[in-house]
């Protein structure tokens, strides 16, 4: 009874060990086994492994891709047009032993806050350099400038034992202070831009409308002197015409154009004339017989 007494403490004792001595690792971890805060071990394959118990202990950090937002900032380009800029990043603990001797026992938040500050001024470098205006980053060639930024910010930051994967610019903005005056600028050279084109339109119309009125003119005044032209023709021919009845009948013709007269001046139906009797108006008046007048 003694023996198996003093046995199940002891065996409690060796389980509670064992137990202590054995830690996981997961596949998406790698473990560090310090022993009085000194790095003994790295341990960056998956599954069982082992410690002192007591002496040693054991601190895992994240192996998967992580993500950091940056603070938003101002930079100002070549142009001297300041820019509201923040920035995400991916990064991954590329080298464990690296990472604890340069953040300790600060783990992720202490090497955020430190990427952080190179991920800023990596993009106040990139992003003022010479050559680089505000057009420049919201062109095209932002991607260019977003690796420039990734490129350098990883030289800085392999002293963390940091491997910084990517850099993306999420936004790019004028300061609220710039904004109205922006916008005022930009309705104005639009409005000015309107201005223009309606002053050409309106030119152009005058244009139009000259151009209208001068083939109008061109047109009238081409019939007219065509009008003129015929008119003419026929005035000649009615001429030529009176002139060849005259010769044939003078008789005729005379007493063609008395009757001509008559009418002309007779017309309506209280026409009065007062003429004297002996007239060569009424030569063909003389008689019952339509002689005329001696």
């Amino acid at each position: 009874m003694k023996r198996a007494t003093y046995f199940l403490p002891i065996a409690v004792i060796l389980v509670a060990g064992l137990l202590a001595s054995i830690f996981i690792v997961d596949e998406r971890e790698k473990a560090l086994v310090l022993q009085f805060g000194q790095i003994k071990r790295v341990k960056e394959d998956p599954g069982l492994a082992f410690k002192i118990p007591l002496i040693q202990e054991v601190v895992f950090y994240d192996d998967r891709i992580l993500a950091l937002d940056t603070d938003t900032i101002e930079v100002t380009p070549s142009d001297d047009r300041r820019l509201v800029v923040d920035a995400f990043a991916r990064y991954r603990i590329a080298d464990v032993v690296r990472f604890r001797q340069a953040v300790g026992v600060g783990g992720l938040p202490a090497a955020e806050s430190r990427l952080s500050s190179i991920l800023n001024a990596q993009i106040r470098e990139v992003l003022g350099a010479d050559q680089v205006t505000s057009d420049t980053i919201l062109s095209e060639d932002r991607r260019i400038l977003m690796n420039r930024i990734r490129d350098q910010a990883r030289a800085q930051a392999l002293s963390l034992g940091l491997d910084v994967v990517d850099v993306r610019l999420k936004q790019t903005n004028l300061p609220e202070q710039n904004l109205n005056a922006t916008f005022e600028r930009m309705r104005a050279e639009r409005e000015r831009e309107a201005a223009d084109e309606i002053a050409r339109g309106n030119e152009a119309a005058q244009r139009v409308r000259a151009q209208a009125d001068r083939t109008v003119v061109e047109l009238v005044s081409e019939a007219n002197k065509e009008a003129e032209i015929v008119r003419g023709e026929a005035d000649a021919e009615r001429t030529t015409i009176y002139a060849e009845a005259f010769g044939a009948d003078r008789e005729f013709f005379e007493f063609f154009r008395s009757l001509s007269a008559y009418e002309e001046a007779l017309k309506g139906e209280n026409s009065s004339l007062v003429i004297t009797p002996d007239s060569e108006f009424f030569n063909y008046f003389g008689g019952s017989t339509g002689v005329p007048v001696e």
